[in-house]
């Protein structure tokens, strides 16, 4: 399932477009339906291999796995993601074009999991912001009704819980970055949908439900959960497409604020709908059962 800007839908539209699809897929789950397997070709572009991962070692005093503290017993992890260069987007879409390289000059930490129930609801505490109606109640799950703008809240109160440290949501050039780990084909582990099963709670295996993180199998970096389970937000904005798309890494945020990107699939999801170069588009306050987040964060070194 995705969005395809090339509708000439109003954004709006193209926005409950997605949620009234992702209803359909789940009720044909329901009913025991089967939907047909949809192939297309790797898309061929000419890979620019990021730097090995010893490139963490070159980080100072930036460790290769970072954990903070959120008290009564919860604690979030993160894993650096080393510096390098990749080719981001693919051919198999418009809205994914053009493959353009991405340069990414410093490392920087990244959620080993999707941010939980329990983690969400220990940061938000009972006061001083929105506790979110979890649809799927598991402390283990991911967080599953978040909006884009309650992950802002939640980004701010997580600093508090951490003095010093700064936190927010990757942009789409870092979650794409850190979701490839290193490869250049349509998943993180390959191109084969057959074996998504090893790496991924989607439609044809979650049982119309979201799962506790950490338990398939993570990319080359370590990361678990990048296809699958929920969607994640990112911090840009919107773009139709690459065109004139920044080459840092760092979030395109300029263009029009009340709509959003969310990268990886869900439970909801089939196979191209979680690839890595995979993207669609949602307005900022929407927070249904689909959606949640994975928190980046900077190096000690003072990168971005």
């Amino acid at each position: 399932m995705h969005i395809n800007p090339d509708h000439g839908e109003s954004r709006k539209e193209k926005s409950m477009n997605f949620i009234t699809k992702a209803t359909s897929v789940a009720i044909l789950v329901t009913l025991g339906l089967s939907l047909a397997a949809r192939t297309a070709e790797p898309p061929k572009v000419e890979p620019v291999k990021p730097e090995p991962r010893k490139g963490n070692d070159a980080a100072g005093a930036a460790e290769k796995t970072l954990t903070i503290d959120l008290g009564n017993d919860l604690k979030m992890e993160f894993v650096l993601i080393p510096a390098g260069s990749f080719e981001m987007g693919s051919n198999e879409k418009d809205y994914e074009k053009p493959p353009h390289k991405v340069t990414f000059a410093r490392p920087f930490y990244l959620g080993k999991y999707e941010v939980t129930q329990a983690q969400w609801d220990a940061v938000m505490g009972q006061t001083g912001g929105k506790r979110l109606d979890h649809h799927f109640k598991n402390p283990k799950h991911p967080v599953d009704t978040a909006s884009w703008l309650a992950c802002q809240t939640f980004l701010k109160k997580l600093k508090e819980k951490a003095p010093g440290r700064e936190f927010r949501l990757p942009s789409e050039a870092e979650w794409e970055y850190a979701c490839r780990a290193g490869s250049t084909t349509r998943f993180s582990f390959g191109n084969e949908e057959k074996d998504l099963d090893d790496h991924a709670w989607h439609g044809g295996n979650a049982k119309l439900s979201t799962h506790p993180v950490g338990q398939k199998k993570p990319n080359a970096w370590g990361l678990h959960d990048m296809h699958g389970n929920v969607w994640e937000w990112c911090q840009d904005v919107w773009h139709d497409n690459y065109d004139g798309a920044p080459s840092d890494g760092s979030a395109w945020t300029e263009g029009d604020q009340s709509f959003r990107v969310l990268r990886g699939g869900s439970w909801a999801q089939f196979g191209p709908d979680l690839r890595s170069s995979h993207r669609i588009l949602i307005q900022s306050g929407y927070g249904i059962k689909f959606f949640g987040l994975r928190v980046a964060m900077p190096s000690e070194d003072g990168s971005r």
